[in-house]
């Protein structure tokens, strides 16, 4: 908390018209390189207060209208539903944004836009094939001490399970949570690359991660991540004619209801998700682009094409609660 109030004397000292403040929950390498690109294409100054995405809506909700913030860039749409809710978006319209991005990847009042997706998907050790088809099937008992994924805290969890509630009920997603739950190989801990090191390691069969992980551990300078990377391979669930798809989520960025840069806000959003950026975002961080006219890179493409759940995402939002109700009856710690 210091740290951020010293973050904010500092940065927010003074606000003029030819900069853009924005609080972010992210900490990647690929966004920092936008942060400058962004300055130098528009002459526009970038000042970035980082936190956790907890402290970061406290801190907006704290504010107010004085509030120096003028964007917040956060990742799950579970967070940015709350936000829209809570009052911490202005609506805004960009023609730009409307036409490059598909319309359930971005809030339908303009609030807030998706910059980046991410699959959320099944991984597996390339020595021990596992026979693999969709998340439901991971209930089944032949996947007895065989799952790994993280804590029901992770909002990408939530998520997963928000999807499976607004496609198939509350009963049924009840049911697949705690029969999954019952096929843990242990109890959950650690993140994403956790859960991939573990089922290098041989502790069980298959892993439920976000793809970006497995591009980040491929490009880790650690020698062992590099190792572990190279064990692990990429199934994406519910591909059959019928299925819905793959699940996905993303990165987004919402203009702050109270924000004193408001033009320079809408120019940093539709550099986002320009051709140029949505290639950097692909290529260093290894999220698919939001931006339909963008190819993923090459990494990504070697993964293989696969048919995405294409579910208003604002539904994964509305559909939070009950997910983190039924982890909680269930037992999914």
């Amino acid at each position: 908390m210091i740290k951020i109030l010293l973050s904010l004397l500092i940065l927010f000292v003074s606000l003029d018209a030819n900069e853009v403040n924005i609080y972010t929950h992210r900490h990647y390498p690929s966004d920092k390189i936008l942060f400058k690109k962004f300055t130098k294409e528009t002459g526009i100054k970038v000042n970035v207060v980082q936190a956790n995405s907890d402290q970061i809506m406290k801190r907006l909700e704290e504010e107010g209208k004085y509030t120096p913030a003028d964007l917040l860039l956060t990742v799950d749409v579970g967070r940015l539903y709350y936000a829209k809710e809570k009052g911490l978006f202005q609506s805004i319209h960009s023609k730009f944004l409307e036409e490059v991005i598909p319309s359930h990847l971005r809030d339908k009042e303009g609030y807030w836009f998706g910059v980046t997706k991410r699959a959320r998907v099944l991984v597996y050790n390339v020595d021990e094939p596992i026979a693999l088809s969709t998340y439901e099937a991971l209930a089944s008992e032949k996947y007895k001490d065989a799952i790994l994924t993280q804590t029901s805290s992770n909002i990408y969890n939530q998520s997963l399970l928000a999807s499976i509630i607004s496609h198939k009920g509350e009963k049924e997603a009840k049911a697949w949570a705690k029969n999954v739950t019952d096929n843990f190989a242990r109890k959950p801990t650690g993140g994403d690359r956790d859960q991939m090191r573990a089922l290098a390691a041989g502790i069980a069969k298959v892993a439920i991660v976000n793809t970006y992980y497995v591009g980040q551990l491929l490009h880790s300078k650690n020698f062992s991540d590099k190792a572990v990377a190279q064990m692990i391979a990429i199934f994406f669930p519910n591909q059959g004619g019928n299925e819905r798809g793959t699940h996905i989520n993303i990165s987004g960025i919402g203009v702050t209801k109270y924000a004193k840069n408001k033009e320079n806000a809408i120019k940093f959003i539709e550099f986002l998700c320009s051709p140029e950026a949505q290639e950097i975002f692909t290529s260093v961080n290894f999220e698919y682009p939001v931006n339909k006219n963008v190819a993923p890179s090459k990494l990504l493409q070697s993964w293989g094409s696969f048919k995405e759940d294409n579910i208003e995402l604002y539904k994964l939002g509305e559909n939070n609660a009950k997910a983190v109700k039924i982890f909680n009856e269930v037992g999914w710690n």
